[in-house]
């Protein structure tokens, strides 16, 4: 599985808006790892941020 993958499977398991540290600390992944997936998800319309700094999966 590689991070972006990893990254949206916690963000969808959580049910919660999360931060990349918390992403990080769930996953078990590197913060620059989550920063650089979480950027390339959010490119391709996977993930929103409902407050700054948190994420969540797209419905």
């Amino acid at each position: 599985m590689d991070s972006k993958e990893t990254v949206l499977d916690v963000l969808k398991k959580e049910g919660a808006p999360l931060s990349a540290g918390q992403i990080a600390e769930k996953s078990g992944l590197e913060r620059k790892d989550v920063d650089k997936a979480m950027k390339q998800l959010k490119d391709e319309g996977a993930i929103l941020s409902p407050k700054r700094c948190y994420w969540e999966p797209k419905a």
